[in-house]
């Protein structure tokens, strides 16, 4: 005779699988997101011949053609996040523009940009880079003079209030921003002195050397032209 085995019917049966964890899939616009932070970090610490499409790939946990999807290849990819680069700092420099006295404002133009550095430290190097792709979306110089741009407008009023020629405001605005722009460079790895000693010490130069500035500059030396 047969006996009935009562079976716990609360009993995972034989047959189920472990549940696994479903992964979350990124949309379009998150996974474009990931590739662009994963290339601006390759591209910082390698530079763009040393980054590879594999490498970024492998990061973003994808396969090769989903960054080719995304930007057409390394090129695009790199050209977006330099493109990317330079509008945030050029709305950094210019929207810290505010005050009405010179020289504050030249305070607030060299903080900006060691705010920049200091804030996204990947970027800047990314910037000061010569750019390997001749259609990329700009260079580190041509940031330097949209910047520098910014300042004429300020400059040639200070010239005109003080008698002397504001068609000269151009030449002193490159100037004194590409004076900013290297110290920044410099200041990229060294970090000395603090960002607030840097800054004043830019601004002493500069401004001490606009108070006294003469309106027929002339040279002392032998050569004339």
């Amino acid at each position: 005779m047969m006996v009935a085995v009562a079976t716990d019917s609360s009993s995972t049966p034989s047959n189920d699988k472990p549940r696994r964890a479903r992964r979350t899939r990124m949309t379009g616009a998150e996974r474009r997101q990931q590739l662009l932070e994963i290339g601006r970090t390759l591209f910082a610490a390698k530079g763009f011949e040393g980054t590879s499409v594999e490498e970024i790939a492998a990061k973003a946990g994808v396969s090769k053609p989903v960054v080719y999807e995304h930007f057409g290849g390394k090129e695009g990819l790199y050209a977006v996040v330099v493109d990317r680069e330079m509008r945030r700092l050029l709305d950094m420099v210019t929207s810290s523009l505010t005050a009405g006295h010179p020289r504050e404002l030249c305070e607030q133009a060299a903080f900006a940009l060691l705010d920049y550095i200091e804030e996204y430290t990947d970027g800047f190097r990314i910037l000061v880079r010569d750019s390997p792709i001749p259609q990329s979306t700009g260079s580190f110089a041509s940031l330097i003079s949209d910047i520098a741009t910014q300042v004429e407008d300020i400059l040639g009023r200070e010239f005109k209030s003080r008698g002397f020629d504001p068609k000269l405001a151009p030449l002193y605005a490159q100037a004194l921003v590409g004076m900013v722009a290297l110290t920044g460079q410099w200041w990229l790895d060294v970090r000395r002195p603090k960002k607030a000693e840097v800054a004043a010490h830019l601004v002493n130069l500069a401004w001490h050397g606009l108070d006294g500035l003469e309106q027929k500059p002339r040279l002392i030396g032998h050569r004339k032209s």
